[in-house]
């Protein structure tokens, strides 16, 4: 058997960081698939062919990079920043094809936890008499593929929570009025958020308040479900007219269905939850979504939404976007409600956190520390 030349640890390295830059070219395409990114290298190590999932059903990352390399794949190394799929699925086992390529190594970021798989692509190449090394930039690839990790492990999607507000933490004026606190370009990146998640999730009182539409503009590759938290709905014109084109699914604890009669004739759905102490029952939404095979979804408030969903603890990335301006007032909203902590201590905090500059604004993102 021809083997391909002993590379390096630290050039796996640079390879799989490729690899995983090729990869995130598949969010908001391939959910709830995970993003995949691959590369070949001939023989003599020098690239050969790459590629990613692109979108959902389509041709998986190794498929695409080996029809890439052709001939040039034999002898060589695949480079993959997720286990191949060994199953049947959308499209026909991978590893049947990396077999097939002749590659002598395989390179693989991490394995997948997918029941159907989960180390049996690995064992598979192994068994083939394809050297394989697991775990190169793993930490990576587990952070690039979170949302869809989490939805395997737990039954529910990925939480982002997104909320704009003044420099003195106010996301409207005392007499209600919110339009616009941040600047055109936090509101561009807003919509390429919502592009690219299964929903967008908001409270009574932002339906109400705003008459929103909260759809992406211009559409990006997703369209993402409009969902309403709510005991009861005052008539709202924008969502109601569009419920036959993109859906909206207003979850309500149960017993409250026929209050919402009006809105299903429109075209809307009704999701019945259970009944708790706290104001919604939020693990239950959130498993409901995940059986809808919903992998990223967003919350944009209001104040008592996105306090249910702190104080739940539900909360994965944060994308917050402060604005020059100063609005005062004892009565103005801010942005988090609900119970809060009793001590500094408890305080959720951020982790990998960056500030970057938004036009005007300062767009603050993170993830929730485990």
């Amino acid at each position: 058997m021809v083997r391909a030349p002993v590379m390096n640890i630290s050039e796996f390295e640079v390879a799989m960081d490729l690899a995983l830059t090729l990869a995130s070219g598949g969010r908001g395409f391939v959910e709830p698939n995970p993003m995949v990114g691959a590369l070949v290298l001939d023989a003599s190590e020098k690239l050969a062919g790459d590629g990613w999932h692109e979108c959902f059903g389509e041709a998986h990352a190794e498929i695409n990079a080996l029809n890439r390399a052709g001939e040039r794949a034999r002898g060589g190394t695949l480079i993959v920043t997720l286990e191949p799929c060994s199953h049947h699925g959308k499209t026909p086992p991978c590893v049947d094809a990396v077999i097939r390529s002749g590659v002598t190594r395989a390179v693989v970021a991490m394995e997948d936890p997918f029941p159907e798989v989960t180390g049996r692509g690995i064992a598979m190449l192994r068994d083939a008499g394809i050297e394989v090394t697991v775990g190169i930039r793993e930490a990576e690839a587990k952070r690039l593929n979170a949302p869809y990790l989490k939805l395997i492990h737990t039954g529910k999607p990925w939480v982002h929570l997104k909320w704009a507000m003044s420099l003195d933490g106010k996301i409207a004026t005392r007499t209600g009025d919110s339009k616009w606190i941040s600047g055109e370009e936090s509101r561009r990146k807003v919509h390429e958020l919502r592009g690219r998640v299964d929903a967008i999730i908001v409270g009574r009182g932002t339906v109400e308040a705003d008459d929103p539409l909260l759809t992406a503009r211009p559409p990006g590759p997703r369209t993402a479900a409009r969902v309403i938290l709510a005991s009861e709905l005052r008539d709202q014109r924008q969502l109601r007219a569009t419920a036959r084109e993109v859906p909206v699914l207003i979850f309500s604890p149960q017993g409250n269905e026929s209050r919402f009669s009006g809105w299903v004739a429109d075209g809307c759905e009704v999701v019945p939850l259970p009944v708790e102490s706290s104001r919604f029952a939020i693990d239950a939404m959130l498993l409901e979504l995940g059986r809808r095979r919903m992998t990223n979804v967003l919350v944009e408030g209001g104040e008592a939404t996105l306090g249910a969903f702190l104080d739940a603890r539900a909360a994965d990335e944060f994308h917050v976007f402060i604005a020059p301006k100063i609005i005062g007032g004892d009565s103005a909203l801010s942005p988090v409600g609900g119970m809060g902590v009793a001590m500094t201590a408890d305080a959720p905090a951020l982790a990998e956190f960056t500030a970057t500059p938004s036009g005007e604004d300062i767009y603050l993102h993170g993830f929730a520390s485990t």
